[in-house]
């Protein structure tokens, strides 16, 4: 079948296009693409990375069919699955120097930087006690908690606050809620969903402070599989071109954002040490700004 390059074809689209031609070619050859299943009944965090996938293919016109993998898994096992090529064909998380060497980074932001914006869960009630934080010192002498195989855990450590590691993501809200820790720092485009979902009247979002450190979600998957990089990559940048990567973020995190009211918080920078020369904070079309 002779594959049509589209009409009115921008050169970046035309690139993109020559990069998946070949495989439009086989489009009778769907494929199954793999992706871990979510860690909970009540973890909805897959589902903006799902449909933004799911949008990236549609782009492209290319077969596929995602499903999740039979076996949950925390998020350092995921990628080391990816590694070794078992169970798992793609991912999502955050960036590391570590990461990009064990992966292939599909580098366009797929949060647009939101995992960086961090808000405090904390117990319904509790506000008092973060009153009169207004900067990093008094926060660490609390106790917070992150996954222990996320990079936020060593950000965050890094910066000197007092995170304990934990390896199971449901028990970040049941050591808040036994008052084991004061507070979990959750990304701006999770914590309401993670707030609805977990015990209704327990928990709360701290009202003044929000954490910011640079970083960038990104699709990983085998350093083996360029084609496939290559077609998620092309997908996103036509998504991205034609505006509907942006309108699928809005839909997701637009009213999410608008209650953070993140302009009106008081904002502790963090520095992130994890963070790769390549990532391309220079794109400004690519980052979520308050």
């Amino acid at each position: 079948m002779v594959q049509r390059v589209p009409a009115s074809c921008s050169r970046r689209d035309f690139l993109a296009w020559l990069s998946v031609a070949p495989l439009l070619a086989h489009a009778a050859d769907a494929r199954v693409v793999v992706y871990p299943p979510p860690e909970s009944d009540g973890d909805e965090r897959s589902a903006y990375r799902i449909d933004l996938l799911r949008l990236a293919f549609a782009k492209l016109g290319l077969p596929y069919r995602l499903r999740p993998g039979d076996t949950v898994m925390p998020q350092g096992r995921a990628l080391r699955r990816i590694e070794q090529q078992q169970e798992v064909d793609v991912f999502w998380s955050m960036t590391s120097v570590e990461r990009e060497q064990q992966l292939l980074p599909i580098r366009i932001p797929i949060d647009r930087g939101l995992l960086g914006w961090r808000l405090l869960l904390i117990r319904n009630g509790d506000a008092a006690r973060f009153a009169a934080i207004d900067s990093l010192a008094p926060l660490a002498r609390l106790h917070g908690a992150q996954g222990h195989d996320w990079p936020d855990y060593r950000i965050l450590r890094h910066a000197g606050l007092d995170v304990y590691p934990v390896s199971r993501y449901e028990s970040l809200f049941s050591m808040l809620e036994r008052g084991r820790i004061d507070y979990v720092p959750r990304s701006v485009s999770e914590i309401d969903g993670e707030l609805q979902a977990h015990k209704p009247g327990a928990f709360a979002i701290e009202p003044r402070l929000a954490l910011h450190y640079p970083t960038a979600e990104y699709f990983f998957v085998h350093r083996q599989r360029t084609e496939l990089a290559r077609q998620i990559e092309a997908g996103l940048r036509r998504a991205l071109a034609d505006g509907s990567f942006q309108r699928l973020f809005r839909q997701y995190h637009g009213q999410p954002l608008q209650r953070a009211s993140l302009a009106q918080r008081r904002v502790l920078q963090i520095v992130n040490p994890l963070l790769p020369d390549a990532t391309p904070l220079h794109d400004a079309a690519l980052w979520f700004t308050p």
